[in-house]
Formats: C-alpha cells, structure tokens, sequence
C-alpha cells in the first residue's frame, strides 16, 4: 500500500495518478541525458549577432555621422537623407525638376524594374524545366542528375558568368558573327551587348536556376497517384494544372522568386561588365560612395534598398503562404 500511495494521491473518486512534470523532466533530459538547449542555439546566434546585427547596427549609426575635411565625424544628422529624397527644384513649379524624384531614387526603381523583369523571365523560363524534371522524368536518378546540370553554372563565379557573355554577345562575338554568316544582317548588330537587353539576359541566365530548385523540390512532393485518378476522371490537363500543380507549386514559386528578388536588387557588377556601366543600380551607386570613403551617403542608400528588399519579401509572403514548405 505505501508503494501506491508514493505514485497515486487521493481523488474525490479514488486513488488517481499523480500528474506528470513535463516541464521538470524535459529539463532533466536536456541536463543530464543531453545538452542543454540553450548550447545548440547559441552558436547561431553568435554568428547572427557578429555578422548580421552588429554590421546592421552599425550601417544605421554611420548614415546619420557627418562627412568632413577631417574625416568621419560621429553626430546625428539628417543631411545624407535629406541629399537622397530632396531635389532641388523640387516644389518649384516653373524649374525642369518640379515634383521629379532625386536620381537616388530613380535609381532605385531603375534596380526594382529589372529585378521585377527578370524575376518574371526567370519564372517563365525556370518553371517549364523545373516541370519537366518533377514530372516527365520518371527515375529518380535522372532526376538528380539533370538537376545537377542545372546547377553547374551556378558552381562557378558569378562574375565568371558575367564575363562570358563577352564573347557571346559582343560585336565580333559568336551571335554577331553567326548572323553575318547567314546573311540575315549587313553589320554587327550592336543591341545585344551594353544593352538592356544583354544585361538582362545575363541576369536571367545567371539567377534562372535560383527559381528552378525550389519549384522543382515543390512540384517533387505532389502525388502522381492524385493526378492519374482525377486524369482518369476526366479533367483535362489544363485543369488539373489550374486547380491542382499549379497551387500546390506556389510556395516553391515564391521561395525562389525571393531568392532571386534579394541577390538581383544587390547586383552590380553584371551591370558593369554586361551593360557596361551605362546604367546605374542600387549596388553601383553604394559601391562607388564606398570607393570614394563617403560611408554616411554609401550606409543611406544600403538602408534604402534593405527597405525596398524588405517591403517586396513581406507583398511575396502576403501573396503566398510558404508555410507548407517550411
């Protein structure tokens, strides 16, 4: 009887088991049958807090430091941000700049025009290859194979990738010199390198298979067994696409269009090498501050394009839920 009552207590209908400490014995298994927990996360967040908050903290202290003869001199001023939104001529309605916004910005939306631009070729480049593999190749061996050619670009040097296109698309380069051979021109054409065009390309041949993994993974895990019996039930393919494939690969379509989003708002140097610096972008512009040791003016346009990036994952996070892929 004094075994039961160390492991009951009495209840208003009896003995009962006494409630378990759940709490207790979790501490004890992370103490004495394992490491604690706080041991497992503590290195990340030391790597976190050396080269993700302390260099954060430090971009926002520098934009509001003042830029002297003498040097850096730390204060709290608003001049760098003033010099990125203000034009002169602003509010004037008889000057040439009446109500146009800085060339800081417009540089801004010049970067968020080819990210969205690129993003969509991307897309309607990567996901016909990405469907391909998750759904026309049978073996799981070829699968991985052909995936893995997919990724072999991206294995070397983006700037490697950038100067390739030199001998591609210059104007003795082998496209030029193929169309000369057929006879469909008369001379180099000259819009396919330092262009829109070729900086584009580019792009979207260096970050195309950024968009690939994620939807290839997302179309991977969609049941063949589902597909085979409404097909057997009569839905067309257009149908099965609209109200099955298609909705089930959207948050591998939105894990890779971020990806893409945060490295092309970054870029800078395919657009120096490809473009040929004939455009500017958010990138260049906090690259050649930095060059020039204005590290206020450099650390407010690196704020500006971290908001641009952190306003365009939170509309791709509210327009898809990736919490299925997580």
């Amino acid at each position: 009887m004094s075994d039961v009552t160390k492991t009951h207590h009495t209840g208003l209908i009896g003995s009962q088991p006494k409630p378990i400490d759940a709490l207790g014995q979790a501490k004890i298994a992370h103490t004495e049958e394992g490491f604690p927990t706080i041991w497992l996360i503590t290195p990340a967040t030391i790597w976190l807090i050396l080269f993700l908050v302390i260099p954060l903290v430090s971009i926002i202290v520098f934009s509001f430091w003042e830029n002297t003869r003498e040097g850096l001199s730390p204060a709290f001023s608003f001049e760098f941000y003033g010099e990125y939104f203000y034009t002169e001529g602003f509010f004037d309605p008889e000057a040439d700049r009446f109500l146009r916004p800085s060339v800081y910005i417009r540089t801004l939306g010049s970067t968020v025009y080819f990210t969205l631009l690129t993003m969509l070729l991307c897309l309607i480049v990567g996901y016909p290859i990405a469907y391909f593999l998750a759904m026309q190749v049978q073996a799981f061996k070829w699968q991985l194979a052909l995936f893995l050619l997919c990724m072999v670009p991206f294995w070397t040097s983006y700037l490697i990738r950038a100067v390739a296109w030199l001998p591609m698309l210059g104007r003795r380069g082998l496209i030029n010199q193929a169309l000369l051979g057929m006879g469909i021109v008369d001379k180099p054409v000259s819009f396919l390198f330092y262009s829109e065009f070729g900086y584009t390309l580019a792009l979207v041949q260096i970050y195309v298979v950024l968009g690939i993994g994620p939807i290839f993974f997302s179309l991977a895990k969609i049941d063949k067994a589902i597909l085979e019996a409404v097909l057997y039930m009569g839905a067309t393919p257009f149908q099965i696409f609209r109200e099955i494939i298609g909705p089930m690969s959207l948050p591998g379509v939105a894990i890779g269009m971020i990806f893409i989003f945060v490295m092309i708002m970054g870029e800078f140097a395919t657009a120096v090498v490809v473009y040929g610096g004939k455009t500017s972008t958010a990138g260049t512009v906090i690259l050649n501050y930095y060059g020039i040791a204005n590290y206020p003016f450099a650390a407010v346009n690196a704020l500006m394009l971290m908001l641009a990036m952190v306003i365009g994952i939170i509309i791709i996070l509210r327009v898809v839920d990736i919490r299925k892929e997580l």
